[in-house]
């Protein structure tokens, strides 16, 4: 090295990258896929519910969960109708969805209760006459293809976003 030389630093030239998360909590829209009904008591505890993401989920500009990516929700009580006018219900829970290859925990629950009136049927079978209670039923229960329900994201994801990733636009519904 000569004397009197400057020796110029390396230049490092990196990538930028922000570093986000998409926090707990986060509300995503859920679009029932297929039609789910206490009718002819096809609805099971347990039973699968397949649903989609129906509105694109975003941080800091950036779609984290695109519209349009699959979800899995799961049936955890099933009422059928009956006797006195007692309507059905369905109630399920959110479970995941997958979001760019990447299973993402969901919390939240929905429910449904078919038709009303179980407290007006019993009362007026029971006044005009008792045995009419045997006959009246209620409602199934039904979710029909399309209803929007919602979920909520279980765990923190942390996700980089590369400088040069494209910006979300407005978020897009599916239909």
């Amino acid at each position: 090295m000569l004397l009197g030389a400057s020796v110029a630093p390396a230049q490092v030239v990196m990538q930028q990258s922000a570093q986000s998360v998409l926090r707990s909590g986060t509300p995503v829209a859920l679009r029932i896929i297929e039609n789910v009904t206490t009718r002819e008591k096809k609805a099971k505890i347990n039973d699968r519910v397949r649903l989609e993401v129906a509105e694109a989920v975003t941080v800091n500009g950036v779609t984290v969960i695109p519209a349009g990516s699959p979800a899995v929700g799961e049936l955890t009580d099933v009422r059928y109708k009956g006797m006195w006018g007692k309507s059905g219900r369905l109630v399920g829970r959110a479970l995941t969805v997958n979001a760019n290859g990447r299973a993402i925990r969901l919390a939240g629950t929905f429910d449904t209760q078919g038709g009303g009136g179980t407290v007006g049927a019993v009362a007026v079978s029971a006044i005009v006459f008792a045995p009419a209670g045997f006959f009246m039923t209620g409602k199934s229960a039904e979710f029909p293809a399309g209803t929007v329900v919602r979920g909520f994201v279980d765990e923190d994801i942390p996700f980089t976003a590369a400088a040069n990733a494209q910006p979300a636009g407005e978020p897009m519904v599916v239909r």
